[in-house]
């Protein structure tokens, strides 16, 4: 093809020829629907062809066709296509031959890094393991030692598993590839792919010609990258590849050090020849909610990602806070807030059928909440009792207490209306300027003459005096322990509540206030984690809300595991 002009004098090189560059130049000519960097990764391809004179690399189209076909001796082993044979997308074939087809002078590859970015569903796991299995048996390295990594080993078997499923689909494979649970091995040339993980005792002393680097949002540390790049450092021409979704946006992740390096060699900040980068992400500018745009982050539109599906998950997250950011993340790869507000007002809103008596639930039973917080601020006791009839919601009783004289401090601090709350009765002020917690005390305990407290959930932050003594009055007590794998479960199902309008708060404004400021963590196993800090204000009676929704639950569990465990009659 031209090596002289610019981008735009160039002609459409034929696919049959130089697929790259036919789909690179598609993209830049607006043929194709991408954002902004992966059309820049195209232009970068055409710049580095017609410079390739003054830095010494080799664009070797019939090398990037031979990587790609290999991709013809592998099967698709799941879903729609299972059984048939791989054949690449353009935007794959632009990726897989670029990475194989640029030379340096000596003839070794010129990438030593490839990072790619896209939305969940792309085939990201099915196109790695083609990646994995041409460097085990087609790459012309003898020894070839090859490892799909991640953080857990479940997620390191991802890409291996799938690569295992395609050898044993595949006639021509299979004549070659042993095919072991946790190993391929090509005898003939002493080569072997196998998954590794971070508490893999066996990352020392490795020597690996190509790594998978799986789901990069997921690491936690850099430990697996770290000892794995530092240990291809005596092959001809490792590999590095990274597959991920968008993170959220904690600048101290390990995927937000790598996705922005890689952003900034593809936006051409600082130049590193070494690494191919391919980001499929919305612009700035682009609405998420706009489905003309979906095809930027989703390359496979159409193919694995259907249409149908988009749209279904869109309508779900119009109205869910929670889901929307996963939506953005996963689907859209579009990085994301570390924290997001959970609850917005007309969802909490809809489930209240207007104020109630509490009265009317006297002798009903119920599960409790307790959040104390610190002595100086807010404390919270939630009741939540289950409904007794078909159609009925989950009702909910919360009452407040805070120091009587701090109350126009935090008034002016808070720029809340504590004043009004308290002489509408709904937050308690106590003598003094710390929380008074035996008067707390004396209120469960008259609660527990009133109602059926099956059980009561605290937070023992501060709490440890006052649950000994509600142990002596006859309570169950049960400290709820603050971590993610305790908050995830009752936190969903407090929002599934309230999506399917199951809840009756009865409109109270104190925690309402307290839901719609209510921000949480989600992890890379989208669990998630109520945060006070990254909260826009006092979140403790919703906070005693989720730890008496995760003692029902509990309650439920057991419940359920003492009615499977009776003899059958």
């Amino acid at each position: 093809m031209c090596r002289t002009g610019t981008i735009n004098e160039v002609k459409r090189p034929k696919p049959s020829i130089d697929p790259v560059s036919s789909y690179a130049w598609d993209v830049i000519h607006g043929k194709i629907v991408v954002g902004g960097l992966v059309r820049q990764a195209c232009e970068r391809h055409f710049r580095d062809i017609q410079n390739s004179k003054k830095t010494g690399f080799v664009w070797r189209p019939d090398i990037a066709i031979r990587a790609i076909e290999f991709a013809h001796f592998c099967r698709h082993s799941k879903g729609e296509w299972a059984g048939q044979r791989i054949e690449f997308q353009p935007w794959q074939q632009f990726i897989h031959g670029s990475a194989f087809g640029w030379l340096r002078k000596d003839g070794l590859r010129r990438f030593r890094v490839v990072y790619e970015e896209i939305g969940r569903k792309n085939g990201k796991s099915t196109s790695a393991s083609v990646i994995a299995l041409k460097c085990l048996v087609a790459d012309g390295e003898p020894g070839a030692d090859v490892y799909s990594a991640a953080t857990r080993k479940d997620q390191a078997r991802i890409v291996f598993d799938e690569a295992r499923r395609t050898v044993l689909r595949s006639e021509d494979l299979q004549k070659i590839v042993s095919v072991y649970r946790l190993s391929l091995a090509v005898d003939g040339t002493m080569s072997s792919f196998q998954p590794l993980s971070a508490d893999d005792r066996t990352l020392d002393g490795l020597n690996p010609h190509a790594i998978i680097i799986d789901e990069l949002h997921k690491h936690r540390n850099r430990a697996v990258l770290d000892v794995l790049d530092t240990a291809m450092g005596s092959r001809r021409q490792p590999l590095m590849w990274i597959i991920t979704t968008a993170g959220d946006d904690s600048p101290e992740s390990v995927y937000a050090q790598e996705h922005t390096y890689a952003r900034n060699v593809i936006q051409q900040a600082f130049i590193d020849d070494e690494w191919l980068v391919y980001i499929a992400t919305l612009d700035p500018e682009d609405r998420w909610d706009d489905p003309k745009v979906w095809p930027k982050a989703n390359p496979n539109w159409g193919i694995s990602v259907k249409a149908d599906d988009m749209h279904r998950q869109a309508r779900a997250a119009k109205h869910n806070p929670a889901k929307l950011m996963e939506f953005k993340r996963l689907r859209l790869n579009m990085r994301t807030a570390s924290a997001t507000q959970l609850i917005s007002g007309p969802l909490w809103d809809a489930n209240s059928t207007g104020a109630f008596d509490p009265d009317v639930l006297r002798g009903r039973r119920c599960f409790a909440g307790l959040d104390l917080a610190t002595k100086t601020d807010l404390a919270a006791w939630v009741k939540l009792f289950p409904p007794v009839d078909l159609g009925e919601r989950w009702h909910v009783v919360a009452n407040f207490w805070m120091p009587g004289d701090t109350v126009e401090q935090k008034a002016d601090r808070d720029q809340v209306q504590y004043r009004r709350w308290i002489s509408d009765g709904l937050i308690e002020p106590t003598e003094g300027n710390i929380i008074d917690h035996n008067e707390i005390q004396r209120y469960i305990e008259e609660d527990g003459r009133l109602y059926d407290v099956a059980a009561i959930a605290y937070d023992p932050w501060n709490a440890a005096q006052i649950a000994v003594g509600l142990q002596n009055s006859g309570f169950v007590v049960e400290e709820f322990i603050q971590g993610i794998r305790s908050y995830t479960a009752p936190t969903k199902e407090l929002l599934a509540w309230l999506l399917s309008n199951r809840l009756n708060h009865g409109g109270n404004p104190v925690l309402r206030w307290m839901a719609l400021n209510l921000r949480v963590r989600t992890d890379v196993n989208e669990n998630y984690m109520p945060t006070k800090k990254l909260s826009t204000g006092r979140i403790d009676g919703v906070m005693a809300l989720i730890m008496a929704i995760g003692r029902s639950m509990s309650d439920d569990a057991a419940g359920l595991a003492g009615f499977l465990e009776r003899p059958v009659m």
